[in-house]
């Protein structure tokens, strides 16, 4: 089987008279996490509404397991592909197991009763997002970041073939947003899957990309191996600012830092 499982060819997009994306190409395969960067309003969304199938590409296509995806029922995309939206709604009446177990409604029958590979998977998923104490708390008592971690153990309940997140780890302090990079990693390289991950942290993208794409003005204007998109040539062309650019002594993962202003000094 290929490795590709999910990618866009010559993809353009955009809402009634706003084009957004104007011939978007990129892929994921399996095991690997493909790091999206941009600046505000390059399309980084958009993306993934497209990615996801819930907006239409004008022109081009999105493939799934290399099936069209305009060919697939929501049912059939649900069972291969998870997605975590940038604003995720949560059912507020629920606990949160019962939240989590929601992402197993594509393998269950019509009558959604939950079997004990169901079982497992929502108990891993609550362990993986450390959830595990809460999970019998109403979500609507959550704070923010636990909501966030709640709707990515719903994705995770799911086991899909391939995942795609956009900004994971907004509303996510320092230590969840680290154990959520690690687990897409992890089930990018134990399980296989294609992840794709649009990301406003540069450091985040170096330390767990293996590829990453850069999107500037609704067009790709790199893509390739971290080390050799992730440049300050390339970024202060996409994000028009100068970064400083260091390496971790310990596993060499490039980080980047701003400088203190962007007024010139005069």
């Amino acid at each position: 089987m290929d490795d590709v499982w999910l990618e866009a060819r010559g993809v353009d997009a955009g809402y009634r008279d706003r084009p957004v994306l104007h011939d978007v190409t990129l892929e994921a395969r399996r095991g690997e996490l493909v790091a999206v960067v941009g600046a505000n309003g390059a399309g980084k969304s958009t993306l993934v509404r497209v990615l996801a199938g819930t907006l239409a590409a004008e022109r081009g296509e999105v493939r799934l397991g290399g099936a069209p995806l305009s060919k697939l029922s929501r049912r059939q995309i649900a069972k291969k592909l998870a997605v975590v939206p940038q604003d995720s709604d949560v059912a507020f009446g629920f606990s949160v197991r019962e939240v989590v177990l929601m992402g197993r409604a594509p393998h269950q029958s019509g009558l959604l009763i939950a079997g004990e590979a169901d079982r497992a998977a929502v108990d891993r998923a609550l362990a993986d997002c450390e959830l595990v104490a809460l999970a019998d708390r109403p979500v609507a008592e959550l704070s923010g970041g636990e909501r966030r971690r709640v709707v990515i153990a719903r994705a995770l309940a799911q086991q899909p073939e391939a995942l795609l997140l956009d900004e994971p780890a907004a509303h996510l302090d320092i230590r969840h947003a680290v154990v959520l990079y690690d687990m897409a990693r992890r089930e990018a390289a134990e399980r296989g899957v294609a992840c794709i991950a649009v990301m406003h942290d540069l450091n985040a993208a170096a330390r767990w990309g293996d590829r990453a794409v850069l999107l500037k003005d609704g067009r790709v204007h790199a893509q390739g191996r971290v080390d050799a998109v992730l440049v300050p040539d390339l970024l202060e062309q996409v994000f028009g600012i100068a970064l400083r650019v260091g390496t971790d002594p310990e596993d060499g993962a490039r980080y980047f830092l701003p400088p203190r202003s962007t007024v010139a000094a005069g």
